[in-house]
């Protein structure tokens, strides 16, 4: 699809899109800033709704994703092993039971894919912006509005919007220290005059050691933002580089955690044990592998049993750069259009010290990568116009991306030297497995009607779209090359919300979303070419139905929202065997069943005086499979019909007391969770036998600060106050059926902070 035609169908939802219009929380930080409402519970709206202002992010620890601010919402669960939620390989957002690759993320408008590990199309937000430019985060717990640039938004949306540029000149300042030496400076410079030109400029950088092990995380970031008003227009632009190094934590199963305990980590930092552990393997037969050592012995030391237990170290290495342009007008009194054009290139590696594949210089470990290059670029927009009580809106995106992922080992130095950093991208590599090259390209659009008769609102349209994707080999490897075509035209949506008196509302909603395939992570891709060729034709893609009713109640000081959902899942996905694994069938995509979500979700933020508040949350989720599995010989593989689906827990309560007379502020929040399921069946055919799932836990949070001005002040946070021990993510290396898996991550212990910020 040409440039000139995605332009022609440009456009995005009424109201008009805070991904094109400003968002209207993000006008400004500051002063005004003081008076927002920390939690906004979507006045107005059909649909499941709300927004986190950036008074509520900036009273968490600085350098944390804005993702650590929502997880207090209704069915919003964020996982992560580490204190800021930056951490990619363990962070993990889910909502009503939907995977995070089954969720919707954008960027001012411009989509971040599905914020995977090894993303395809995308970008987690925490490369994207400074979380100290974060203006507001907007929420949709269903299907999300249907204007959003997103192809995977099953089961909910997470928009992210970038903070205004002032109208004058200003500088802040601030500097972090705390637990594991960690280590946070971020300075933005602002100009700006009232009916000119406005823009900031800012540098972040930020390091921590690792809270177990041995290692360092640290980040460097550049954000840019310009708006210059061209008559009654306005002309608007975003820029950031990301370089983000992270050496990771190791993965855990209930038996290591029970033998190694809870500050087991990999090796690094004990290259000798690492070699010793590899060479046990080989003598073993553990690795296949050929003998590296035979005075090493066939015992592992200590509590170790594995070669998995622990390797001698494994890393991420993310450079992005990203930029965008936009313009927005009124036609007239009663039309809009808007227009944004955006960039995307990032170069990545996940690194891991493999004991599989000796290096040719006879250490028995070699450094195995998978790397990425993505490069895209899109077009999105909307044009709106109001005739009598309707408002018509439609919009466009069109996005061409190219990503290329292989394979790669590198050799160590000898056995006695590694020789290597894996904080560093390697060169020369010894062999290639694979090498890909793949093509996306996405057109989207959709219409939308909101009809406007007083107290009552109704908003009705759909959404369509047409992702193709062709794999091409460079190196060939087992993987197939073709082509494949995801296409659906008609996504409906449908709400109304009834304005019951001045403080009370009632909503209803109903849409459909269908999941394009992605190209990694689950993807059509992921078997030999005999297995895509047999599929291709006959598997079909995810798609679920989501209804919606709810209340919302809003005064000055009270704000709440009742409401309970449905969402029938189906032709749900996931990799199976298509028949005997002695007469070489392979593992292939295979639409597997469904899955039905009931749930009932609860918010309120009470202002008790001017000083003092409060927010709890609660979440009830029942969500269970219900079909079992079968490969494609029709030989069942998993009794889960019935099951509850894993990494769902079925109560979650969020808890916050927050303080603030301008000087003195503070808060205390505690965030609870029942138990998770990390195993397809639950584990409930072995009595007695506690594996499959995850205790609950409640983590409390703390934050305690002083103005000294309005310009100076200093601020305190803790983590997991109460040090508890406690598995943070579940699904580092995907589920099972049953049994123990080493897919676990330890969740930080307790760490304190402090910061100094000044403004000029």
């Amino acid at each position: 699809m040409r440039l000139s035609t995605a332009m022609l169908l440009a456009s995005t939802v009424l109201a008009p899109s805070p991904a094109l219009a400003q968002s209207p929380v993000a006008e400004s930080v500051g002063a005004a800033e003081a008076e927002a409402d920390i939690v906004v519970f979507g006045r107005g709206e059909t649909r499941q709704v709300q927004e986190i202002t950036a008074k509520d992010i900036i009273t968490l620890t600085p350098g944390s994703s804005p993702n650590k601010a929502i997880e207090k919402l209704p069915s919003v669960n964020v996982q992560a092993s580490d204190p800021f939620g930056n951490y990619e390989w363990s962070t993990r957002v889910t909502i009503r039971s939907f995977s995070q690759s089954q969720l919707g993320f954008n960027f001012d408008g411009i989509p971040l894919g599905d914020m995977s590990y090894g993303n395809h199309n995308g970008l987690h937000v925490s490369r994207a912006i400074s979380s100290e430019n974060i203006g507001t985060v907007r929420v949709s717990q269903g299907a999300g509005a249907i204007d959003t640039q997103s192809t995977n938004n099953l089961g909910g949306t997470v928009e992210y919007f970038s903070m205004d540029p002032l109208d004058h000149f200003d500088v802040q300042a601030n500097a972090t220290y705390g637990s594991d030496d960690t280590k946070r400076g971020f300075v933005r410079l602002n100009v700006g005059s009232p009916n000119g030109f406005r823009g900031y400029v800012s540098y972040g950088y930020g390091s921590t050691d690792k809270y177990r092990g041995h290692g360092k995380q640290d980040q460097h970031m550049v954000n840019a933002k310009g708006v210059l008003p061209v008559g009654d227009g306005q002309i608007d632009g975003w820029f950031s580089y990301s370089d983000r190094r992270e050496q990771d934590y190791q993965d855990m199963s209930l038996d290591m955690l029970k033998r190694l305990g809870y500050k087991s980590d990999n090796t690094y930092g004990d290259y000798a044990l690492a070699v010793l552990l590899a060479d046990i393997g080989n003598n073993r037969g553990d690795t296949g592998a050929p003998v590296s050592n035979a005075a090493a012995g066939t015992v592992y030391p200590g509590n170790y049993k594995s070669v998995d237990d622990a390797y001698y170290d494994a890393s991420g290495l993310r450079k992005d750069t990203l930029a965008s342009l936009g313009y927005k007008t009124p036609i007239g009194e009663n039309a809009h259009v808007a227009i944004k054009g955006y960039y995307h290139h990032n170069k990545g590696m996940g690194l891991w010290g493999t004991p599989y594949v000796p290096s040719p210089t006879g250490a028995p470990i070699s450094i195995r990568t998978t790397e990425y290059d993505i490069g895209r670029y899109g077009l999105f927009g909307l044009v709106d116009f109001k005739a009598g009580f309707n408002t018509f809106t439609v919009t466009g995106w069109y996005e061409h991306n190219k990503f290329n992922q292989a394979r790669r080992f590198y050799a160590l130095t000898s056995r006695t030297d590694p020789g290597r950093s894996f904080r560093d991208y390697p060169k020369n590599p010894f062999a290639t497995q694979w090498n890909f090259d793949y093509f996306t390209n996405t057109l989207e659009y959709s219409v939308r009607d909101d009809i406007d008769l007083g107290r009552i609102k109704i908003n009705v349209g759909w959404k369509g779209y047409q992702v193709k994707n062709r794999a091409e080999a460079i190196i060939k490897y087992v993987y197939p090359e073709g082509r494949y075509k995801t296409e659906d035209w008609f996504q409906p949506s449908v709400g109304a919300a009834f304005k019951a008196n001045e403080n009370a509302e009632l909503f209803a909603s109903f849409s459909q979303a269908t999941r394009a395939f992605p190209t990694v992570n689950g993807s059509i891709w992921g078997t030999t070419q005999a297995g895509f060729d047999g599929i291709k034709d006959k598997i079909k893609p995810e798609t679920s139905d989501t209804y919606e009713i709810g209340a919302r109640y809003n005064k000055p000081d009270f704000n709440g929202v009742l409401g309970a959902y449905l969402v029938n899942f189906h032709d749900r996905l996931l990799g199976v065997a298509s028949g005997p694994g002695i007469l070489g069938n392979p593992s292939v995509l295979q639409n597997v069943g469904a899955v039905r979500s009931i749930g009932v979700e609860a918010a309120a933020d009470w202002k008790i005086t001017r000083e003092f508040g409060v927010y709890l949350s609660y979440t009830y989720t029942d969500a269970t499979y219900r079909d079992d599995v079968f490969d494609g010989a029709n030989k069942l593989v998993a009794a889960i019909k019935g099951r509850s689906v894993v990494d769902t827990p079925k109560h979650m309560i969020r808890g916050e007391l927050n303080y603030d007379n301008d000087k003195l502020f503070g808060r205390i929040g505690v965030n609870y969770m029942s138990k998770r399921f990390f195993t397809y069946t639950n584990d409930l055919l072995v009595v007695g036998d506690g594996k499959g799932s995850v205790p609950g836990r409640a983590i409390v949070d703390a934050t305690l600060g002083y103005r000294f001005t309005d310009k100076i002040e200093v601020q305190l946070n803790a983590s997991n106050l109460f040090d508890k021990q406690y598995i943070g993510t579940i699904n580092s290396n995907g589920y099972g059926n049953m049994g123990d898996n080493q897919t676990l991550l330890v969740g930080a212990p307790q760490q304190f902070f402090a910061t100094l910020k000044a403004g000029f």
